[in-house]
């Protein structure tokens, strides 16, 4: 029995190794030289039209790689007959940049005819996003293609609400192959970005490890009933700037989200926020080494899937 355990185990460590190493840093390098320099630009010039919008392209791409692996499937909009990701509950009327990512599709069309896939372009501008907001670079690894389906239930089962506790979070990232590390340093992006008050209304009415005065300047603007679309940053301090404030929030009881606050609560993250608190360079290169590996979920590589069009809807 342990030998065919552990047979499997094998099985499916090759199957891994094998989406993976079908990724690469080259891949586009004869067949589109210019969609790199392409997609930075259109990422710079959506975040120096509006911070937040770094923000949002990060979340973007968590939100497609958590869901059935890092294939576009978070673009595809629900038509009559075809009910998508977006209106799952973690997206409804909450994901934004779709526009930004089909201008670039568009501008990166125009230098290369369906050449980069959606998924692709989705994981550098998360990257170019992080840069853009002062944060760390890294090489993203390319070659993914284009789901050509989605689904809401899946994205409701598998995206992590900000009412989880640690345990909740680290079974779901465990699912999906990261570690405690990585999930703890991929919470960091929420060093950058706001957040709605229907996600923070009950933490900072009902939750005891929190900073009172950080609680009461929250309520100001996310009344116990209605505002539910009130918008507060991640971050208060830095809100545009990714650094590692984030974690030397949760140490003063100022994580926004309940999700957040949990990762220094008296478990087994302390120590690692404690670790990214004190040191920006340990924390940057964990996030970075957390991107790449969240990057490599499930990748349609090959043949599977196809290059979109129009990341918004499959080619007809």
């Amino acid at each position: 029995m342990a030998s065919a355990s552990c047979l499997g185990l094998v099985v499916l460590v090759a199957m891994a190794s094998a989406a993976s190493a079908q990724l690469s840093s080259t891949f586009y390098d004869t067949s589109c030289p210019n969609a790199l320099a392409t997609i930075k630009a259109g990422v710079t010039a959506a975040v120096q039209n509006e911070a937040r919008m770094g923000a949002s392209l990060v979340r973007l791409h968590f939100h497609d790689c958590f869901v059935d692996g890092c294939d576009g499937s978070v673009l595809l909009a629900d038509t009559g007959s075809f009910i998508g990701e977006q209106g799952a509950a973690p997206n409804n009327n909450s994901i934004r940049g779709m526009n930004v990512i089909d201008n670039i599709k568009t501008q990166v069309e125009a230098v290369c005819k369906q050449t980069v896939s959606c998924a692709d372009i989705l994981a550098v501008a998360a990257r170019d996003s992080v840069v853009a907001l002062g944060g760390p670079t890294w090489t993203v690894l390319l070659g993914r293609r284009d789901s050509t389906t989605a689904s809401k239930t899946n994205a409701e089962n598998d995206l992590p609400p900000p009412t989880f506790d640690l345990q909740n979070l680290t079974t779901l990232f465990g699912n999906k192959q990261l570690s405690m590390t990585d999930m703890v340093a991929l919470s960091g992006a929420h060093t950058i970005g706001q957040s709605q008050c229907r996600f923070f209304r009950d933490r900072i009415y009902n939750e005891t490890n929190i900073d009172t005065a950080f609680a009461t300047s929250l309520r100001a603007n996310c009344p116990r009933s209605g505002g539910d679309n009130s918008l507060a940053p991640l971050d208060t301090g830095t809100p545009n700037g990714f650094d590692n404030a984030y974690y030397t929030n949760l140490m003063s009881q100022k994580g926004l989200l309940h999700s957040d606050q949990v990762l220094f609560n008296g478990g087994g993250a302390d120590n690692t926020v404690r670790s990214f608190s004190s040191s920006a360079a340990t924390f940057n290169s964990a996030f970075t080494t957390a991107m790449i590996n969240m990057g490599n979920i499930a990748p349609k590589t090959g043949t599977q899937g196809q290059i979109r069009l129009v990341c918004s809807k499959v080619n007809s």
